[in-house]
C-alpha cells in the first residue's frame, strides 16, 4: 500500500462514521514520502479522540508509522486512554509502544485507527 493510499483508508475509517464530529482533519506532506495525519473527532456524549500518526513510505511501498498517538478524554478533558509510540517507558516489555489507561502504563502492540474506533464502540455503546 502506498503513502496515498494509506491516507486515504484513514480518511475513509473516519468520514465513513456518521455518528462522528469531525472538529478538524488535516493531512500535510512533510517531504516526498513522509506525511503527518492529525485529526479530533467528538462523539455523541462529547469525549474526544486526537489523532496523531506520522507516516512514511518504505521502498517496497509499505507504511512504517514512525510516530503515533491516539488519545481518548471524556468531555471534561480527563484521559480515558492513550496508545503511543513515544519512547519514554522503557520497562514496558513492548517499548516503545504502549497504552496510557488512567494512571497506569500497560504493554501494547502496535495499533490501528480502526481498532482503537472498536474500543471506543466498545466504551460507548455497552
Amino acid at each position: 500500500m502506498n503513502l496515498h493510499s494509506y491516507l486515504t483508508r484513514l480518511y475513509a475509517t473516519i468520514t465513513s462514521r456518521q455518528e462522528i464530529e469531525i472538529d478538524s482533519l488535516e493531512i500535510e506532506y512533510i517531504i516526498t514520502g513522509l506525511a503527518l495525519f492529525t485529526a479530533v473527532l467528538r462523539f455523541f456524549d462529547d469525549s474526544l479522540l486526537l489523532i496523531e500518526e506520522q507516516v512514511e513510505e518504505q521502498p517496497n511501498q509499505t507504511i512504517q508509522k514512525l510516530r503515533y498517538k491516539y488519545h481518548y478524554q471524556d468531555a471534561k478533558s480527563h484521559l480515558i486512554f492513550r496508545y503511543d509510540n513515544v519512547p519514554h517507558h522503557p520497562s514496558i516489555e513492548s517499548f516503545p509502544h504502549h497504552k496510557h489507561e488512567e494512571s497506569k502504563i500497560i504493554a501494547s502492540e502496535p495499533i490501528d485507527l480502526s481498532q482503537v474506533l472498536q474500543e471506543i464502540d466498545q466504551r460507548l455503546y455497552k
